[in-house]
């Protein structure tokens, strides 16, 4: 089994930076893909960044050149750097890891997640 769980969130100003991180533990050598999701309510859950123990990434419109996902050499944390933060940011944020390789922002080939960590934005 792997467990994950965030942490790092909180509430920024417009135009203001937060960094999540995302601790994994238990089976950790199964894992060659994690990545980032948030949900508000009453909204699907959306992948915002995502990354391969290759080294690929692969991020959404709404974030890219704002967010870096990265992770380090022995894939026991991974973070997602979030700069120049907007109104629209807003959401529960989740980690999720899976098996198999390929860095994808889609939910249903993520196997595990962690509880989420909530940020909010606001003037």
């Amino acid at each position: 089994q792997v467990q994950l769980v965030e942490s790092g969130g909180g509430s920024v100003q417009i135009g203001g930076s937060l960094q999540l991180s995302c601790t994994i533990s238990g089976r950790t050598n199964s894992i060659n893909s994690m990545a980032w999701f948030r949900q508000v309510p009453g909204k699907e859950r959306e992948g915002v960044a995502a990354i391969d123990q290759g080294g690929t990434r692969t991020y959404s419109e709404s974030v890219k050149g704002r967010f870096t996902i990265s992770q380090d050499s022995a894939k026991h944390v991974l973070t997602l750097q979030m700069d120049s933060l907007k109104p629209e940011d807003t959401a529960m944020y989740y980690c999720a890891a899976k098996i198999n390789w390929g860095a994808t922002l889609r939910t249903d080939v993520y196997r595990y997640w962690g509880q989420g960590t909530q940020v909010t934005v606001s003037s």
